[in-house]
Order: C-alpha cells, then structure tokens, then sequence
C-alpha cells in the first residue's frame, strides 16, 4: 500500500499591533513596586511581609535576551492598578478574540499555498492559552473559514505547534486527510504574572499557523518532512494551576500559582542538557551530520539556553544565520515560537537543504521537526 508523504506546503503569521518595551515594562513595573512598598511599609518594617525589588531593562535582557513583544492590549498591562490585558468578553454570536487571531494567521498560510479553504479536511488548535474548554477553539476556526471535515484542540504547552505538526502528517499518511492547518494562537498576557519581577517580562501575544498536505497536491518551495520525534517528562517546574477547579482573577495579586509560573534555574538546568540529547539522538537515527544541518529554528524562550542547545547540536556556538532569534522582539510566545522563527527565516535555502524545527517547555515537552527544502 503506497503511504502518501507529508510536507509543510506553507506557514502564516498573525502579529498584534500594539508593542511593548523593555523601558515601558520597566517603568509601569517599578511605579507598582514603589507604591507597593509604601502603601505597605509598616509590614514591610516589621518584618510581617519582604518589599519588592525593582527591575531594570539590563536585567531583563541578561536574564532573557527579550527587548520588546507584542500584546494585544498594552495599555490593561502598563496601568499598575491592573497589570493584566483589558480584553473585554464578546457575545457567543462574535468570533473570539482567540479564534480571530488564529484566522488571521492560517489565511496567510491559505494564500502562500494557493490553496482555498474549501481543499482543506482538517483544522488543529494547538496552543498553550486557550481561551476555553468548549466548545473547541479549533472547530470555531474551522467555522469561521468555511472548512469542511473536522477540527480539535491539543495542548501541550510551549511543545504544541509540533506535536500538532507531528499529528497533522500521521493523519495525511494515514489518508484521514489531504491537507490540515495547524493553527497556533497565544495570547501568552492573559496568564503572566506582571506583578513578579522574575517572569513579568517573559511573553508575548501572536498567532501561527502551518498547512500540512500530500506531497503531490503541495505547491513548488514546499519542505519535505525527514523525521518527526516527540517526547515528555514530568515535571511541574513550569506550571499554570488555572483551570475550572481552581481558578483565580488574573488582576488580582495573589493569583499565584494560577498564574504562570517556573523554576527557572531548574528549568535551564535540566532541559538544555534533555533537548541537545534528544535532536542528536533524532539526528543519527535520520543519517544526518550536523555539518549538513543549515539552521535550527528553536523555541524562543531563553536567549543562552537556544545558545547551549545549538553549540551542543553544531558543534560550534551558532551564529544568527544558523539559529535565528525573534525571542528579541517577539519575546516568549510559548507555541508559536519555533514557528516564527521557520517561517521569518527561510532565506538562503536551495533544494536539498536542511533543518530542524524544534521545541520545548512546559511537562516537559519536547519536538523535533527534521525538514529539507524541496528540490
């Protein structure tokens, strides 16, 4: 029986408008640890609770390599009486704001493939944020697009655009489905803690999406897929406790756990040293020599652990050509980050060259994404 091949036909971009610096972030956050620390300085002076720290732009760039990233509302996270995106709800009978960016993003992917949504058979929703649990984020998108066939949500955290990548080629090989969008919608804001100065700065908002199909109905300058791994661990290092059965106001201050939160040093320590083993592992089990590996588009989450990552796959530390950043401008935008990266660098590829798009965060959760430009 022949099994039909899948390649990535094309990616699409959504990105908010409204940005946030560096500079801005610091100046709203210190005007709220100020008037913290001195609405409670009794306390403070009794030992009964610690005054914040401030933060500063040098910190957060050492920290995260992050300048500036894009928010869908930037005005709800500056005002330091709220420091959360002012979204307001919408009527049942209007898009949400979740699936309208989702729409956006996989009708730029549409268009580069020529394709109309009428010749696809299947949506995902793969996101680290969705918006609610029912009905399916992925089956309104599917509806605001006019596609027949059928649509769900996944969620695997930062790794969910390649798992949904990974289960949008089972699905074409399988013959469930000639082509299938990958939709990856982030609004990252909605569960940041911005009081906290360790992570207030880490993420953004965007939406992606990548249209998986047969290899003979795909346009020219599509990418053959070499190899698709993923991979778990437990781990509750990086956690978001909000949910039906336990939830909190993210405006309020003691949102805690409900809210993002990580154990970043444990984090860096444990999955740089997890993702390297498990690309190089992926990497001889394909055949390919790391001297034959073009780029890597990494998960954008930490400017020195994509730097470690890289050296260790390489060889060599990677210059940008060899693994671009948009962690810088876009900052952290969980799933969606990888996917950004491959589809805003994608120059200099001639047929037969490779990459890998790749993963990782929260579970832990890891996927590697082998690829080679089409000859």
């Amino acid at each position: 029986m022949h099994i039909p091949e899948a390649v990535i036909a094309a990616t699409g971009l959504h990105t908010p408008d409204e940005t946030i610096s560096n500079a801005e972030l610091v100046d709203s956050f210190n005007s709220y640890v100020a008037k913290f620390n001195s609405e409670n300085a009794e306390a403070i002076a009794s030992g009964a609770i610690p005054a914040l720290s401030p933060s500063s732009v040098e910190f957060i760039e050492k920290a995260s390599g992050i300048i500036s990233r894009h928010v869908v509302n930037r005005s709800g996270i500056l005002d330091i009486d709220r420091m959360c995106p002012d979204i307001p709800e919408r009527p049942n009978d209007q898009p949400s704001i979740l699936a309208e960016m989702g729409v956006k993003a996989a009708r730029d992917a549409l268009t580069r493939a020529g394709r109309d949504p009428s010749e696809v058979d299947a949506v995902l929703c793969a996101a680290s944020n969705m918006q609610r649990a029912y009905p399916a984020m992925a089956i309104e998108i599917q509806s605001e697009l006019g596609i027949e066939g059928f649509a769900f949500d996944m969620n695997v955290a930062c790794s969910s655009a390649t798992f949904g990548l990974k289960t949008a080629v089972d699905f074409v090989r399988s013959g469930q489905a000639r082509s299938v969008l990958v939709v990856n919608p982030e609004i990252c804001s909605g569960h940041l803690n911005w009081r906290d100065r360790d992570s207030h700065f880490i993420f953004g908002d965007v939406a992606t999406a990548i249209l998986v199909e047969r290899r003979d109905r795909a346009p020219e300058g599509h990418w053959n897929i070499l190899g698709a791994r993923l991979k778990t661990q437990y781990s509750s290092n990086i956690r978001n406790n909000f949910g039906f059965l336990n939830r909190a106001d993210p405006a309020t201050a003691n949102a805690s756990d409900k809210l993002f939160v990580q154990e970043g040093r444990r984090v860096f320590k444990e999955v740089v040293p997890l993702v390297a083993e498990m690309i190089l592992d992926h990497m001889a089990e394909l055949g390919i020599e790391r001297q034959h590996l073009k780029r890597l588009w990494l998960h954008q989450a930490n400017a020195n652990m994509n730097r470690l990552i890289a050296a260790k796959v390489l060889g060599h530390e990677a210059g940008p050509e060899e693994s671009p950043t948009v962690l810088d401008t876009y900052a952290n935008t969980s799933s969606a980050g990888s996917i950004i990266a491959f589809h805003l660098n994608q120059d200099g590829f001639e047929p037969g060259d490779r990459g890998l798009i790749c993963s990782f965060g929260a579970g832990y959760s890891a996927g590697t994404i082998f690829v080679e430009k089409s000859y």
